[in-house]
């Protein structure tokens, strides 16, 4: 059930792309109450979601590999390799046109799949909130496994819960082969129609998933990969404002004097002389 707090919902859902649509109805259907504080954030959660899917598809498509982090590699144009397998901007590089350039030439990228999902989310941030937003956000990018920018909030929840297009969910693979380690789990983006994406293994279902990870167990293994129970989603409402605001707290659509700071209570911006 979806509850804006205004009580005001202006949303067509006719309007909504089909993955926008799908999320939408899944949530008004759930008996789980989601509360939003304007119909804007709900919309602009919906588009994220749905950016988030359409950067999974693109990664997929974009000739990037799957590898440890000791064969991680990137385009030394943009990125430094770290000796943990990291990439770190590079100076006067802008973050939009590194993040784009793994898209663009894929091949030139290896990386494993908690890494994957960071760039997948940072793409989708990239498409919604714009080039401009972007760099001022995330000015000293690196990607390593799961870390990422703190402008870049992320919740995990556990325990069984509903999951919708967009959340990443994660398999377990507890009897992994030793020699394989990058194999001992696979984090995966939840897309349109109970599909997933997992970073080397594609776009399929929830049996193609768990299918590939027991081909990585070891020998005699009879214990089978499974879904934990748990979820991982952009804070929403988070970004929506830090796109709003400059590194003093302060709406970014305007210029302000250099000694004023600004701070968000709620959805009210406070400011300070």
């Amino acid at each position: 059930m979806i509850i804006i707090r205004d009580g005001y919902n202006p949303i067509n859902p006719a309007s909504l792309s089909g993955t926008e649509k799908e999320v939408y109805d899944q949530k008004m259907a759930s008996p789980t109450p989601y509360h939003y504080d304007s119909a804007e954030e709900l919309l602009f959660e919906l588009r994220l979601r749905a950016a988030i899917v359409e950067s999974a598809r693109a990664l997929e498509r974009s000739n990037v590999s799957f590898a440890s982090f000791s064969k991680s590699r990137s385009n030394a144009a943009y990125w430094t390799t770290t000796s943990n397998g990291g990439f770190r901007l590079k100076q006067n590089v802008r973050p939009s046109a590194a993040i784009r350039d793994i898209y663009a030439n894929g091949r030139a990228y290896a990386f494993e799949c908690a890494m994957a999902i960071v760039i997948v989310l940072y793409k989708a941030v990239l498409d919604t909130i714009g080039a401009e937003a972007f760099d001022r956000l995330f000015a000293d990018m690196y990607l390593y496994s799961w870390e990422h920018d703190s402008d870049l909030p992320l919740i995990t929840v556990k325990g069984k819960r509903q999951t919708y297009a967009g959340d990443v969910i994660y398999y377990s693979n507890p009897d992994y082969d030793p020699k394989t380690p990058q194999w001992q789990g696979e984090n995966v983006v939840k897309m349109p129609g109970n599909m997933l994406y997992g970073h080397g293994i594609g776009i399929t279902n929830e049996a193609g998933i768990i299918r590939e990870l027991n081909e990585h167990r070891k020998r005699g293994s009879k214990v089978s990969a499974y879904l934990l129970d748990q979820v991982t989603y952009p804070n929403f409402s988070e970004i929506m404002s830090e796109m709003r605001t400059d590194s003093r707290g302060l709406p970014a659509d305007r210029h302000w004097p250099a000694d004023w700071i600004g701070g968000r209570i709620g959805s009210r911006i406070q400011f300070y002389a």
